[in-house]
């Protein structure tokens, strides 16, 4: 039977379908999806200003429930980067949402700028590049070529590509499809645009889950470093702490200090994409921005003590290769000229508002990149109230990993105090980024969001998802060591 609220939701989506457009999903097939999807395109206005102006092509595709009798209630992802196509993740986002898939579809719309929905890519660097062309002027080089490239596009107005532009852009296909309060799972950036469609249309919300929370106020090339900071000195706290760590890696935070006091420097390593031994020089820019890499990953982080302790040999072999296996030769597939769209409108602007600073190792290097970058960027505005954290009605489970390095438990404490009693936040303890990647914490959201009472829902979500309380931390990697081999007899020779 529905409820009040669910009435009440569709009666005004009636009142304001009337003008609205349809669409019609049609069989698709997605790569790495065994099952059939359902797909389609809403036209809609590069510049909102000008409704009758250039159309562009909004995807979405859905992955369809397999029970006949489904709930009335999607689940809407919200992709990650910024830059990341929900659509291309249809895999990973199927396997994450498993119990979701026997009674509810899946929505997965490609913001715009990404995937297929008016992309803005940019080449990336082949997986086998040298490492000597790894560098950030390399990387800025590219960024302006492709800054000028994706100019000339039909869609290439870089000022359009805001996440407020995209959340009506996620209405007007909600409208489209014929659809109720939907449920938002938002990763990472996803949460920052999931929180701003919850402000402009709360309405248009069931459930909400936020997984690494990305506040709209966060202005990321700083908190970049404060926060990559933190996770480094919980794991040089962990390793003093650890009996294996400290007899293998006894001088674990000298080690790291001396590295960054000789850089920049001549160091070897094997490209992890070609399989050459190479030798460049290492930046102070570079070996932080590896460290954090590997820092996302808690198994991945688990190897660091070994690979700090070469690097301060001069064998980068380890280092390099642990930030490598975050993307593997695919790398992480962003549209960087909507990645950068977003964060020069939305982030640098605020510069001067933020409590945070560049922290002690890992310094300024970011926010220095992303200045020159955006210098040159056409710069897209934002309102006021878009960076503003109003109490909410929708219920709102926030999950937090302890020693994540983009997006730890202080972005998520504070958006949930300001969101109000609708909201409980979770914090894993042990963990990196992306909480849901925990069996049991899949298994607490789906009850969270599948449970049809809003309180109890609210209130046994805590309990629910406190599996991970006792999660340890993965054990250090420790060095191998050459193993004698036994002797043996003469006479055993043959």
């Amino acid at each position: 039977m529905m409820n009040h609220r669910w009435i009440a939701a569709a009666l005004a989506l009636a009142a304001g379908a009337a003008g609205a457009d349809t669409l019609t999903l049609t069989s698709c097939n997605l790569p790495g999806v065994a099952l059939a999807a359902r797909c389609g395109v809403l036209a809609r206005p590069l510049d909102p200003s000008q409704p009758k102006g250039l159309q562009i092509d909004l995807h979405v595709a859905v992955l369809p429930a397999v029970a006949r009798n489904k709930a009335p209630d999607p689940v809407l992802v919200f992709a990650g980067g910024p830059g990341q196509s929900a659509i291309d993740l249809a895999p990973a986002i199927q396997r994450l949402l498993a119990r979701f898939g026997s009674r509810r579809d899946i929505v997965l719309i490609d913001q715009r700028g990404t995937g297929r929905s008016a992309p803005l890519r940019c080449d990336s660097p082949p997986f086998d590049t040298p490492l000597k062309d790894h560098g950030d002027a390399a990387l800025e080089a590219n960024l302006a070529r492709c800054r000028t490239e994706l100019q000339q596009l039909p869609w290439g107005d870089l000022r359009q590509y805001t996440t407020p532009i995209a959340s009506a852009d996620v209405e007007a296909m909600r409208l489209a499809l014929g659809l109720g309060p939907v449920n938002l799972v938002g990763v990472s950036y996803g949460t920052r645009a999931a929180l701003d469609y919850m402000r402009l249309y709360p309405g248009s919300v069931r459930r909400a889950v936020l997984d690494g929370v990305a506040p709209p106020d966060m202005v990321l090339p700083l908190s970049f470093s404060a926060d990559a900071q933190s996770a480094l000195d919980a794991l040089l706290a962990y390793c003093a702490q650890d009996a294996a760590c400290t007899r293998h890696y006894p001088n674990l935070r000298t080690d790291w200090q001396a590295l960054l006091a000789r850089l920049p420097q001549e160091v070897g390593a094997i490209n992890p994409g070609s399989g050459a031994s190479e030798r460049f020089t290492l930046t102070r820019e570079t070996a932080t921005g590896l460290v954090r890499t590997a820092l996302y990953s808690p198994v991945l982080a688990s190897a660091l003590p070994l690979a700090i302790t070469r690097a301060a040999q001069g064998e980068l072999t380890a280092l390099v290769g642990l930030a490598a296996g975050m993307g593997g030769p695919r790398g992480l597939q962003l549209a960087l000229g909507m990645h950068f769209s977003v964060v020069c409108a939305e982030d640098l602007p605020r510069l001067g508002s933020t409590a945070d600073r560049a922290a002690p190792d890992f310094g300024q290097a970011t926010l220095a990149q992303y200045r020159r970058v955006c210098a040159d960027w056409p710069r897209g505005t934002v309102p006021a109230a878009f960076y503003s954290l109003p109490r909410t009605t929708v219920p709102t489970l926030l999950l937090s990993g302890a020693i994540d390095p983009a997006t730890p438990p202080r972005h998520g404490a504070r958006v949930a105090q300001a969101l109000g009693p609708q909201a409980v936040h979770v914090v894993a303890p042990n963990t990196g980024h992306g909480v849901m990647q925990l069996a049991c914490i899949r298994d607490a959201v789906y009850r969270f969001v599948n449970e049809p009472d809003a309180a109890k829902a609210l209130a046994s979500v805590a309990q629910d998802a406190g599996c991970v309380q006792a999660l340890p931390r993965p054990p250090v990697l420790l060095p191998q060591v050459a193993r004698p081999q036994p002797a043996r007899n003469q006479g055993d020779a043959k």
